[in-house]
């Protein structure tokens, strides 16, 4: 693990500068003052400290670098040199894209290499805002945002020229090579010596077009266009110089659109009419406090940060990219209407299903009725729910369908602003009809399960996951009353069996005969989008063994019962034996579980199904004390648009959704004193940890509204009708 020197101190000293508020969070203070947006910057967290919006479309803030993995958010905190601030970027993800519209400031002369060192000490970032010093560059950059309209400030020294390098080629990329070919389109258009237009077609991740308009508070004296470096670019880059009237600041607004360079217009026209950067950053900062002081929590400064950290990152994401009239490009690359007037793009379903949507039905109903009609929306358009959408485009990256367990979530716990029939014709079609990579019906149908001889790659993971979503669409069918369906899709669920060998005790590969894949490797990494290939999803058969949240009695049973899968479980956590090959994404090991990667989120909780409850609460203890850390190195994995924060978020309630559809939160144990969750509604769920300590990690008995409380799991309506939640901790 990469470690810069002094992380933790100098993380510590930035949130204390970073707000001059109050301490006393329960008195109604400034929640962000707990929110380190260096958390998770460093190692493979793959975030970043930029200004942000709760789920806005702009996210400016500086790029450190580009051309791999590493900067999939563009961002490293070891790194000392910023190469500019682009105006949009993904939270924690492993696929690399935006980082749009490059732009960056230098007094002065003009050089070869307008990166700039910075003063390390001078970065601050919290909730909607983000400053740091360019040494090089001789320019204090300060950064804000509205949901549409980046805002910049800059500090020139007043006794040079004042300049800026506007990039209109630069994009995250994953290859040096592809900086010159990603960029298919482009049109700038000066319009006025303060106004520069214009739009950007480009394909990394997904392809795309985003308009733009960019408004300075200063004339621009005089533009030069710099020679290409490249003969296949295709957008130009200019020095712009600027008529400072004896001033020293100028200020900057970038507004973008997915529909047109009027719509980008609209946008800044409707959020930002004036040039007062601090009323755009109060407004930013009020918006998360809305967000933020939806839990009120309890515990040392290191929980508060955590918590406030990962609930920052939970709305960071999803995006929405609709104009301020609800116009959006949908799939199919037409503009649209939202009928709602927002349109949320960026989900990761494959990461978010497990916690982070589940999360957002407690803390923030308000969304999701958007959030299930825009997965709709989106899949008329292109022919099946989305799988992993960017700006509203699908990447088809992971396997499975889990906008399935999503809207089923939404459906079963009453959530009634959508067309339910409307919605399961979508599911039934997204799980029947699609031809798409996860596709392949008829032949899942026929055989039970994704044969490895013909489905090439992650045979094994497609056929698990498929099998939760066709769990979800069952349980939807039968409250609909589509008895036929149901039937269907319960069977279908239970397709995992057909990979259970009993004599390895682990999800096997077979091929189309029905003969198991020998020899095996339980401990053998896959992923189809590395060059291992192989029959399982950014993990191994150990790790994969265990996806069946929707049915863990019956994985039991086919263990042998609950003392042999003790010990399968046992292995899993406590085995030395390192995995076969290596994948960035399969981080924070204790053992074979993987907790830096999603398909583990849930197995420390399975302890709880073999009557085995201190063994949970163990290891929740160690993955919330190791895993979850104050420092930019603080995340043992990829954040993936707020999942790994919503463990955490869930976890240190004392409770997580293991299967999400079932209406049930499965215990673990609190790790903090207090938390008061605010629902909205005129209620309130208050969870307390009594005797909680380092030591006190055991549950010695629970109760619910002052009456004892024997089963494992907690309701969601438990939770959305108020109430208190009590943990009487123990040392055993």
């Amino acid at each position: 693990m990469r470690k810069s020197i002094i992380l933790l101190a100098v993380s510590l000293s930035l949130l204390a500068c970073a707000n001059k508020v109050s301490s006393d969070i329960d008195a109604g203070g400034d929640f962000t003052q707990y929110v380190n947006p260096f958390i998770g910057t460093a190692f493979t967290g793959h975030t970043f400290p930029g200004a942000t919006y709760p789920l806005g479309f702009m996210q400016p803030g500086p790029e450190t670098g580009n051309y791999s993995w590493d900067y999939c958010s563009g961002y490293f905190y070891d790194d000392d040199r910023i190469n500019g601030f682009s105006q949009n970027r993904l939270n924690g993800t492993g696929i690399v894209d935006l980082g749009d519209l490059l732009i960056q400031p230098f007094s002065g002369d003009i050089r070869e290499d307008l990166s700039s060192g910075f003063n390390k000490s001078s970065e601050k970032a919290t909730p909607g805002y983000y400053g740091v010093e360019l040494t090089d560059n001789d320019v204090k950059v300060e950064v804000t945002t509205s949901p549409h309209v980046a805002f910049h400030r800059y500090t020139y020294n007043s006794q040079k020229e004042a300049n800026v390098l506007a990039d209109f080629q630069s994009g995250l990329v994953w290859s040096k090579d592809r900086a010159a070919i990603h960029v298919l389109d482009n049109e700038v258009n000066f319009e006025s010596d303060r106004i520069i237009t214009g739009y950007t077609t480009r394909t990394e991740w997904v392809r795309r077009t985003y308009y733009f308009v960019i408004e300075f508070d200063k004339p621009i004296l005089s533009k030069d266009m710099l020679e290409q470096r490249d003969p296949r670019e295709k957008a130009p880059r200019y020095i712009l110089n600027f008529d400072m009237n004896g001033e020293n600041v100028l200020n900057m607004k970038v507004a973008m659109s997915t529909t047109s360079i009027e719509g980008a217009k609209a946008n800044l026209a409707a959020e930002v009419t004036h040039w007062d950067f601090d009323k755009v950053y109060t407004n930013a900062k009020n918006e998360w406090n809305k967000y933020l002081s939806r839990v009120q929590v309890e515990g040392s400064q290191n929980d508060k940060v955590n918590f406030y950290t990962s609930l920052y990152h939970l709305y960071i994401q999803p995006n929405n990219i609709a104009d301020v009239d609800g116009s959006y490009v949908g799939p199919n690359r037409e503009v649209a209407k939202s009928p709602t007037g927002k349109y949320y793009s960026t989900l990761s379903q494959w990461d978010t299903f497990r916690a982070a949507f589940p999360m957002y039905t407690i803390l923030s109903p308000e969304i999701i009725d958007d959030l299930v009609n825009n997965m709709l929306e989106f899949s008329e358009q292109q022919g099946h729910l989305p799988i992993w959408a960017l700006m509203a485009q699908e990447t088809y990256t992971m396997v499975g369908n889990h906008s399935v367990p999503m809207v089923v979530d939404a459906y079963l716990k009453g959530f009634n602003g959508f067309d339910a029939e409307r919605a399961y014709n979508e599911i039934k079609k997204s799980l029947t009809q699609g031809t798409h990579k996860n596709a392949g019906w008829e032949l899942y149908d026929k055989l039970g399960y994704y044969p490895y001889d013909i489905a090439k790659v992650e045979s094994v993971s497609r056929t698990l996951e498929a099998g939760y979503d066709d769990y979800a669409a069952a349980l939807m069918a039968q409250k609909l009353g589509k008895t036929d369906d149901y039937k269907f899709f319960i069977n279908r669920s239970n397709f995992y069996k057909n990979h259970f060998d009993s004599e390895t005790m682990s999800m096997r590969p077979k091929d189309s005969k029905g003969d198991w894949l020998t020899p095996f490797d339980p401990y053998q990494l896959a992923h189809a989008d590395s060059h291992i290939g192989g029959h399982y999803t950014e993990g191994n058969a150990l790790q994969y063994t265990w996806h069946v949240m929707h049915d863990i009695p019956g994985l039991i049973q086919h263990m042998g019962g609950k003392e042999q899968a003790g010990k399968a479980l046992d292995y899993l956590f406590t085995t030395e034996q390192e995995s076969t090959g290596q994948l960035s994404d399969v981080t924070g090991l204790i053992g074979q579980y993987a907790h830096g990667n999603e398909p583990s989120h849930h197995i420390a909780y399975l302890y709880m199904h073999l009557d085995r409850p201190h063994d949970t609460q163990r290891l929740i203890r160690q993955i919330c004390k190791d895993f979850y850390q104050n420092k930019p190195d603080g995340l043992i994995g990829n954040d993936d648009c707020g999942q790994m924060s919503a463990w955490y978020l869930f976890s240190s309630m004392g409770f997580y959704p293991v299967n999400t559809v079932d209406g049930q939160y499965i215990f673990g144990a609190p790790q903090l004193s207090k938390a008061t969750i605010n629902l909205g509604n005129g209620n309130s769920f208050i969870m307390e940890a009594i005797n909680l300590s380092e030591e006190n990690m055991y549950i010695e008995k629970i109760e619910l509204n002052g009456e004892p409380y024997k089963e494992n799991f907690i309701t969601h309506s438990d939770i959305m009708n108020g109430g208190k939640l009590t943990f009487y901790m123990s040392n055993h």
